[in-house]
């Protein structure tokens, strides 16, 4: 796959899409904190991110407003099929030096992946590079609350029946509930709170605030929570109201209200 820009041939390695709804988690707590990262503003309809590399091997970011281009070649791709992403030239917003992504593909016959010069994009910009992933922080907080949304029958089913009464004592478990039930009254910027297709009548929540992120089914039957400042835990969030913290919602109320301002996909 290749798209050509100005002159010059960009190889496609893969694509993923900037939208409300759906954005790398690596890349912040919200849609807009993702498009902060880029220099793009938050546009309602988001962006397509195309990854490959020049003739010379360097590594580009390509950002384009045709989403639904890009959502049909992931589509595509996610089915085992061939597509040709090749968008058009009018379509581009910018080409950014670097990946905001670690891959682990390169294509073949031009150098190994590499960053181009500084400033070779216009921009001055330092090239896009993953974060770093050697010390747990927001990223790996996100990432693992992605991990669990996309393996939720076996996280949920290794909940011990005592798992929340544990972790409904943790100060910092009670302060991410307590902010996550306040989006019920101040909704958050978009996708800080998303909400998926999980089964009939049942929607997978994913939310994220300062230094948390929480995971659940609207079903209510589990959820769990990750903090900054508590390196690879995850914290069950008790079903019912705790006795002791009567100001925290119980875990049905809240996921039916965060399902309520989540953005989701049309």
């Amino acid at each position: 796959m290749s798209e050509e820009d100005e002159g010059g041939s960009l190889y496609v390695l893969t694509a993923v899409l900037l939208t409300p709804t759906r954005f790398p988690g690596i890349m912040g707590d919200d849609f807009p904190e993702a498009c902060a990262l880029l220099g793009v503003p938050p546009v309602a309809d988001g962006y397509g991110l195309v990854l490959g590399q020049d003739e010379e091997g360097a590594r580009w970011t390509v950002v384009v407003d045709d989403v639904s281009l890009v959502a049909a070649a992931i589509a595509s791709w996610d089915c085992g099929m061939e597509y040709d992403l090749s968008p058009d030239e009018r379509t581009i917003v910018v080409s950014l030096a670097g990946w905001p992504l670690e891959l682990t593909v390169a294509a073949s016959g031009i150098p190994e992946p590499h960053d181009p010069e500084q400033g070779a994009d216009g921009t001055g910009r330092v090239p896009l590079a993953p974060p770093s992933a050697d010390t747990w922080g927001p990223v790996q907080r996100r990432m693992g609350a992605d991990q669990i949304a996309r393996q939720w029958v076996d996280w949920s089913e290794r909940v011990a029946a005592d798992g929340g009464v544990a972790a409904a004592a943790h100060p910092g478990l009670a302060r991410a509930l307590t902010e996550a039930a306040g989006y019920a009254n101040e909704p958050p910027p978009p996708g800080r709170v998303r909400s998926s297709f999980a089964s009939e009548g049942v929607r997978t929540l994913r939310a994220d605030g300062p230094g948390w992120s929480l995971v659940g089914r609207t079903d209510g039957g589990a959820a769990f929570v990750l903090l900054d400042a508590e390196p690879g835990e995850v914290l069950t969030v008790p079903r019912d109201t705790d006795p002791e913290r009567p100001e925290l919602p119980a875990l049905p109320d809240l996921l039916a209200a965060l399902d309520r301002v989540a953005t989701r996909p049309a």
